[in-house]
């Protein structure tokens, strides 16, 4: 009816089962961090680095208008002339805070891009974590129980093949005397 299985190395099975449980100890930690960097790196973009270019814009037009102001009393004033330094003191001002807005601007390209790029892949690394947790450890449970069921298999003997060879030696241990060559336990 049933013919005997073709496993040839039940100890394959569990090398693979063992090298399944290493492979997931190390691939959902390192998925993890990637979304956690992706994170971060959102976080740094949209907080950090916004507070601090949107208060050096403060900052520099603070600089701007006090320079603008500056300049603005030497042109009135009789008394003083307006000069080179002064003039070159608004032109750094102003070149200041352009910088600052563009830096505000890249800021908000940047923060737009990173989602648009990050979004998708983040998909694909959350389904991939996803299929580590649940798919594969649902595996590593039943490579777990197919090695069981290979080792209950192997110790089951075949119907006629084991029950002869176990015999015979009990047959032999009848027809043979004790160690000093007598027959039967007959005393000599």
């Amino acid at each position: 009816m049933a013919e005997r299985a073709q496993v040839t190395s039940v100890e394959a099975i569990q090398s693979f089962r063992g090298s399944l449980i290493l492979y997931l100890s190390k691939a959902r930690p390192a998925l993890e961090e990637v979304s956690n960097e992706v994170l971060r790196t959102r976080t740094w973009l949209q907080n950090d680095q916004r507070r601090h270019w949107e208060h050096q814009f403060k900052i520099r037009s603070r600089k701007l208008e006090e320079a603008q102001q500056a300049l603005f009393s030497a042109m009135v004033s009789q008394l003083q002339s307006v000069t080179a330094e002064q003039q070159r003191l608004v032109h750094q001002a102003k070149h200041a805070v352009e910088e600052a807005d563009n830096k505000l601007k890249s800021l908000k390209q940047w923060d737009r891009e990173l989602e648009n790029r990050s979004a998708p892949l983040l998909k694909q690394v959350e389904q991939l974590h996803g299929f580590l947790t649940s798919d594969m450890v649902k595996a590593v449970a039943y490579l777990a129980q197919v090695v069981k069921a290979l080792d209950a298999y192997a110790g089951v003997a075949l119907p006629g093949a084991a029950t002869a060879p176990a015999e015979a030696p009990a047959d032999a241990a009848q027809t043979e005397g004790p160690a000093d060559g007598v027959k039967g336990g007959e005393p000599p």
